[in-house]
Parts: structure tokens; sequence; C-alpha cells
């Protein structure tokens, strides 16, 4: 089920979505903008269901949420209903201008085949190429009354200023630690501990939080991070590059595997201030994380955490690999 409801830690952007429905201030266009796996696809569906629900009064200030029972509400779960567009697209790494001109500008014309509105949903929208913006401009200029188009992006700085001014923009926010474990515990039946874990790692990405808490994966690397942890001291550099390398059997980006080394270091930081351990995220692995406080000193330790950070902006900039490595291990056995 998609409810207003269900949008955790986004308070004001949902607020801004329910009262355009309540009040039947629709705009034609929305820029949704959040990081990847931060639940721009949930919203968007909410949304775009809410608006074509049957049940739901057109009076003003009556709920927003959509019933989820109707035909149009059952056929927008199904993502079957035919005034819900998702715009697709054969390159994986481009929306073209035939994409927008085909799925958008040459059937927008057509009125809604059963809903009050007919929606288009353009995914990823950072894909799209200049040209392709440019299609889709000549629409968001005189689009008719019924169309409604959502844009959804990780990179909202890679749409055009023309783009921009023409839709309303909604900045997703990182959600409250809080909000995500609560989230975490009750909805997923996560336990304490590994919700502890999941909400570290994902910085306040609710979406993040999820996909970690269910895959079986992520404990597999988190085990095998930590391991590498415990005896780095005693290894030998091109030992260590080696287990490092080993995350590549997994489908898991190294910067992720950087973001449990970090994690681990502020454990070591913060129980080296405090002497508390239940604060730590790492606290099940309190006696490995002990020695390190134990044996480094605060400006080693901080040293780690900068170098981990050098690292993961080295490797986004397609730096050598083994170098990036080896610089950041050798600060680590040093300090």
């Amino acid at each position: 089920m998609s409810r207003f409801r269900d949008i955790v830690g986004q308070e004001q952007l949902r607020e801004h979505l329910e009262n355009a429905i309540r009040f039947n201030k629709i705009s034609h266009a929305y820029i949704i903008s959040g990081e990847r796996n931060a639940g721009k696809e949930f919203i968007a569906k909410t949304f775009a269901m809410a608006l074509q629900c049957e049940n739901r009064s057109t009076d003003q200030g009556q709920e927003a949420e959509p019933c989820g029972e109707c035909r149009s509400c059952r056929q927008a779960l199904g993502a079957n209903h035919p005034d819900i567009i998702r715009i697709t697209h054969e390159k994986p790494n481009t929306i073209g201008v035939d994409d927008i001109r085909t799925q958008i500008n040459n059937d927008v014309a057509i009125k809604p085949y059963s809903g009050s509105k007919k929606i288009y949903i353009i995914n990823e929208g950072e894909k799209m190429t200049a040209q392709a913006q440019n299609a889709l401009l000549k629409t968001l200029e005189e689009p008719p009354e019924y169309a409604v188009i959502l844009i959804l992006t990780a990179n909202a700085s890679a749409l055009l200023p023309t783009i921009l001014s023409r839709c309303v923009l909604l900045a997703m926010k990182p959600a409250k630690d809080d909000q995500i474990k609560k989230y975490l515990m009750e909805n997923m039946e996560i336990p304490d501990y590994k919700a502890d874990v999941c909400v570290a790692f994902a910085r306040g990405n609710l979406g993040k939080a999820r996909l970690l808490a269910k895959s079986e994966e992520f404990d597999k690397v988190k085990e095998e991070a930590i391991t590498l942890l415990k005896y780095i001291g005693d290894m030998e550099v091109h030992e260590i590059v080696a287990a490092i390398k080993r995350i590549n059997e997994y489908k898991f980006e190294v910067g992720d595997y950087l973001d449990i080394l970090s994690i681990w270091y502020r454990d070591a930081l913060l129980f080296k201030a405090t002497h508390d351990a239940n604060h730590l995220i790492f606290r099940e692995e309190i006696q490995s994380v002990r020695k390190v406080a134990d044996k480094s000193t605060y400006e080693g330790i901080e040293k780690i955490i900068r170098a981990l950070e050098m690292s993961k902006q080295r490797l986004a900039a397609n730096v050598n690999f083994d170098l990036t490595m080896e610089l950041l291990l050798l600060t680590i056995k040093e300090n």
C-alpha cells in the first residue's frame, strides 16, 4: 500500500503534496530531488495514486490519502494504470530526445483514459540529455490542464535552468536516525543492534537503510570488514589489499565498504573519549573496539577517518584502486 503517512522523515515535502491535493492546487510539473534509494519513487507513486483515486473526496480540505481499494488505486498499485505513465529508455545511462518526444510530447495531447489526470513519471531525470530536456520544455510551457509531470532526480543541478524554473522543486532531506530506526524495528522487525548499524550506514537515507536491513550480502561484507579490522595490525599491505579486492565478488560499492571502516573508527574514537559502549554502533564487538581505542591516539584515529574520506573522494575521481588502497592502509597501520 502507498500512503502519505508511510513517507518517513519528509514532513515538509509530504505536507506540500497533501495540501496540493486537499486544496486542488496541483502544479503541472514537480521535481523530486533526493539521494539514490531515498524513496523518490515511493513518493511519486503515492502522489500519482492519490491524484487518480476514485473514492477520494474532491471537496477542498478533505482527506488526501488514496483509498487503496478502488479500481484506480488497484491499477496504480499493480503499476498498470493507463494514466500513470513511467518513462522508459533503452540506453542505460541516457534518456534521449526520442524517449521524451515519443512517450510524452506525442502522447500528452491524448486525454486521460479513465482518470482525471494524466501523470508522467521520469525517474533518474538527471539522465536526460540537453536535447531531451529542451523537448520536454515544449510540453512544460503549454501543458494540457490534466497533465502532471514528475521528474525524479538524484542531481537537480543536472537539469537545465529553464526546466527548473517551470517546476516545483521538492528537495528530500535526510531522515532523522530515530525515525529510521523506529521504522526498521516496527515495520521490518529488525533487531535493535542491526537497526543501529543500518541507520549509521544509511546516513539519513531510509531507502538505503531498508535495503541494507534486507541484504544478506551486507551482513557478509560487514563481517569480512570487521575481521579485517581485527587483524589488520598483523597483516602485510598486499594481504590487506587482496582482502578489500574480494568485495568485488559482491554487488557492493567500495565507497560503502569504506563507510563500514569509518563507522568502526568513529566507534573507537567515541569509546576512547567516553568509555561508554552503549552508544557504539558495533557494540557487540566492544572488546575489539576497546583494543583500537587503547592503542591509538585521538590524533591517530582522526587521521584514519580523514584518510577514509579522502580515499572515497579519490575512488570517485577514478584514481587507481590499488594505489588508493595502499595509501589508506599504510595510514591505518601507522596509526
